[in-house]
């Protein structure tokens, strides 16, 4: 058995690759597989190293035997099958020039170079179609806290956060991209002989964006909010308009969006307020090191019918990396409304921690 083990793995066509090898420019030498290139940097799995990212700055020379797709800078592909006037093959690289060598030769210097990848992963994304159930991600995230004296206090908080790009690919010019946001926080506190205090707070939120470029979308959305601290039985608002992203980069990404808004409010103890105006809203993204991550959104509403009644959230969200895809998170919610109903407090502040699920 042990012999027709070792003469299987001495068969032609049953040896694996040969490895791929980068010398950096202070004279180590790696030796593994290149995994692809985002921007200014390189992500290389070394046989002795694992997995270690370098900017292109730093590499004195690179030579591949497997296939890859480069992508220059200043080409931009809009759709799957725009990926044709790519070149692909091996990659051999010296004094800042890549070069790729397929069915044709193309030199480009690294300072050009938008993304490097696979080859086999480069042409999956022509086959990939899009649609409602695919290409989701996002986060689940659950907390809780109890305590047994002469108050008992019983608090829980959930969130899910979900995001569906289209295209996945960060190499493609996007076309959709769809969010969907969902968090809770409920509480009780029981004392003998006094009233029961309870939190209610839920928040649900979807959003369409439909992009014109790169920079400029148009967007649809819609929310619903309850918040039993501030006497809002249920506001509704629906809207849309256009955003610009106005930074961004393999680390953080910066939008600004202007619209306009539908609100309907549902409050303890008056009639129910129709408003129209005007919708402000920013969201940052930023990544840090070790996997860490922030996430911040602000957005306020200004009727116009009715300017006393301007409402606004704020939140703040940042999670760290546990084990694989369980992450740590501590965040803030700030919720307002500027003309509560009377006996009821603006300001709806919350700040909760949970465990995480990354879902992809």
């Amino acid at each position: 058995m042990l012999g027709f083990l070792a003469l299987s793995s001495a068969l032609p066509g049953q040896t694996a690759p040969a490895p791929d090898v980068l010398v950096l420019k202070d004279g180590e030498k790696l030796v593994g597989r290149v995994e692809n290139s985002v921007g200014g940097s390189l992500k290389f799995r070394s046989d002795s190293f694992g997995s270690v990212t370098v900017e292109w700055n730093k590499v004195k020379e690179l030579q591949t035997t497997r296939r890859f797709a480069v992508v220059p800078k200043n080409v931009t592909l809009r759709l799957p099958r725009d990926a044709g006037q790519i070149v692909t093959g091996t990659l051999s690289m010296n004094n800042q020039k890549l070069q790729i060598s397929g069915t044709t030769q193309q030199i480009v210097a690294v300072s050009d170079v938008s993304h490097v990848i696979d080859e086999g992963d480069f042409h999956k994304a022509e086959e990939n179609k899009d649609g409602l159930l695919h290409g989701w991600s996002g986060a689940v995230t659950g907390g809780a806290a109890l305590v047994q004296a002469t108050e008992d206090s019983r608090s829980f908080n959930a969130a899910v956060n979900l995001i569906q790009p289209v295209p996945a690919e960060d190499w493609l010019a996007p076309r959709y991209r769809t969010t969907v946001d969902f968090n809770a926080v409920y509480g009780k506190e029981t004392q003998s002989g006094v009233p029961d205090v309870i939190t209610s707070i839920e928040h649900f939120d979807a959003e369409r964006d439909f992009y014109f470029n790169p920079r400029w979308f148009g967007f649809g959305q819609a929310a619903l909010d309850h918040n039993f601290a501030q006497g809002l039985h249920l506001q509704q608002n629906y809207g849309g308009g256009a955003g610009w992203i106005a930074a961004k980069s393999a680390k953080q990404e910066l939008d600004l969006k202007a619209g306009a808004s539908y609100v309907r409010q549902d409050l303890a103890g008056i009639a129910d307020i129709n408003l129209a105006g005007a919708t402000f809203a920013e969201t940052f993204n930023r990544k840090l090191t070790h996997g860490m991550l922030i996430n911040e959104d602000l957005s306020v509403v200004e009727p116009v019918n009715h300017p006393s009644d301007y409402t606004g959230q704020a939140s703040l969200r940042f999670t760290m990396p546990v084990y694989k895809r369980l992450n740590l998170t501590a965040g803030t919610v700030d919720n307002f409304l500027n003309d509560p109903p009377p006996g009821f407090r603006k300001n709806s502040f919350q700040i909760t921690t949970g465990v995480t699920y990354t879902l992809k």
